[in-house]
């Protein structure tokens, strides 16, 4: 069994495109935050929520998100996903959080 996710020393090092479940976690994340206008202009409206508060959930899922989950996926809007997309660290408490959340293994085999 894995260590709980606050007494994990090192994160594992996942491949994202193997995983996605961070962008398939909940319908108000991502969210924007400290975009400047010109950098959420860059993203399709398609993919914006209808508030503009953050990307677009479509399903269970962001809308920039292609692929299968704990499969193969890839971010369609990768160049300008938003800042808080840029900040996220595999295998940091986040993602475990959001890994587990998909029933995908929290630790390397």
């Amino acid at each position: 069994m894995a260590a709980p996710l606050d007494q994990q020393d090192d994160p594992p090092p996942f491949a994202c495109q193997e995983c996605g479940a961070c962008c398939a976690y909940a319908a108000d994340w991502p969210r924007f935050s400290l975009e400047e206008d010109a950098d959420i202009a860059r993203i399709p409206e398609a993919m914006v929520a209808p508030d503009g508060s953050g990307m677009r959930w479509t399903g269970e899922r962001c809308a920039a998100l292609a692929g299968t989950v704990g499969e193969h996926v890839a971010c369609t809007i990768y160049a300008d996903r938003p800042i808080v997309c840029h900040d996220c660290v595999a295998g940091d408490e986040a993602c475990l959080m959001a890994r587990e959340r998909h029933g995908l293994p929290l630790t390397m085999p």
